[in-house]
């Protein structure tokens, strides 16, 4: 009877191993299938969950951290305007391309304008010997870090989209369809301003920090232009920027912040936090609001416009200690070359755009969404 206990026992270890065991390279199998990879040691904790939570938070990891954006108004300019003109032909190269190309060798360096046309003729050339883009960058390092970095930059800015111009013939406008800069300077058109660079520089109220915005020196009333298409996520006082707007990216990837707005009539009266709004639309006033937990509030010594860039590659980027703020300045003086014309109506004293435009990547959003800047 003992022995017979004992076989049976001894049957039913062997079966409950060989399932544990069955059991297991299911779940590395089935890892392995979704891409995750397991190293050896981790084969007989696979089920473990401390190990997969360890997994997820390398996982979520896995994502840009900083970007040190010094690329020269020149040389956004030259690979702007290589990107504008051979668009649709074999030579074409997209601006972001051509940048990072020059940075994976000069190290994010922008200062020397020599060197930059010396590595964007490089690539030009070779392009246009037939030369493809990937077998041009492979034993490029850093070539897909910086693609990467400057996509999150400037990926909304250059496309094709329609844009109101006036007919020579008739005098009238028409709509013309175009490939090139979409996005416009942040102050609109007629309308002067100063700026320097200012990033980083000290800031006291509330508390020591550093200045992580580019200012805009002008008149109170002058008319605050979206640089590129998106939807308002914020809108409202901050004891900070004073009255300020949000802005988000349809591809999620940039913030772009206005602050100091106008006293009593800081932005456009139909903006909501979810409107959309179209890349050169006026959506706010210059004014010196701010530093002031009390709303509607001048404490704002020099009327300015605080316009500043977050880059976003994961969502735990978007408030907090790990923000990813740019340097803006040159980014803006190559932006003048696209500014938006506004004019004013007399009855409700609102600035509107001259020029409409259709962006091809806000259209999804205009369909669905509950209210738009222009209906």
């Amino acid at each position: 009877m003992n022995r017979i206990l004992f076989v049976n026992v001894l049957i039913l270890l062997v079966f409950a191993g060989v399932f544990y065991w069955s059991d297991e390279k299911r779940k590395v199998e089935s890892a392995m299938a979704e891409g995750e990879v397991l190293p050896e040691t981790d084969v007989e904790t696979a089920g473990s969950t401390s190990v997969q939570e360890d997994r997820k938070e390398e996982q979520k990891e896995d994502y840009i951290h900083w970007v040190d954006f010094g690329v020269s108004k020149f040389a956004l300019s030259e690979a702007y305007e290589y990107d504008r003109d051979t668009y649709g032909t074999k030579e074409h190269i997209g601006w972001i391309d051509l940048l990072a190309y020059t940075a994976a060798f000069t190290g994010g360096s922008f200062d020397d304008d020599k060197t930059v046309c010396k590595y964007m003729e490089q690539m030009k050339e070779k392009i246009g010997q037939g030369e493809e883009l990937q077998t041009l960058v492979k034993d490029l390092e850093y070539f897909s870090y910086y693609q990467e970095a400057y996509g999150a930059v400037l990926s909304g800015m250059v496309g094709e989209y329609e844009i109101e111009t006036v007919s020579e013939e008739t005098g009238r406008k028409v709509w013309e369809k175009r490939y090139g800069l979409k996005a416009f300077s942040p102050i609109a058109k007629g309308f002067p301003y100063s700026d320097y660079d200012d990033f980083g520089v000290s800031r006291s109220y509330g508390y020591k920090r550093n200045h992580l915005g580019h200012d805009m020196m002008g008149q109170i009333g002058t008319p605050v232009i979206a640089v590129e298409s998106g939807y308002v996520e914020a809108l409202g006082w901050n004891q900070y920027g004073g009255w300020r707007i949000g802005i988000r990216s349809f591809d999620q990837k940039r913030y772009y912040y206005y602050a100091h707005l106008r006293q009593g009539f800081p932005y456009q009266p139909e903006l909501k936090e979810g409107s959309v709004v179209l890349a050169g639309d006026v959506i706010g006033y210059m004014g010196h609001t701010g530093y002031s937990t009390t709303e509607d509030v001048n404490n704002i010594d020099q009327t300015h416009l605080h316009f500043g860039m977050q880059l976003i590659f994961d969502e735990s980027q978007k408030d907090g200690n790990n923000e990813i703020w740019i340097d803006c300045y040159q980014l803006v003086n190559f932006l003048y070359r696209n500014q938006s014309e506004a004019a004013r109506n007399k009855e409700t004293k609102e600035w509107r755009r001259i020029y409409q435009m259709k962006d091809p990547s806000a259209e999804a959003y205009e369909r669905t969404a509950d209210y738009s800047m222009y209906p």
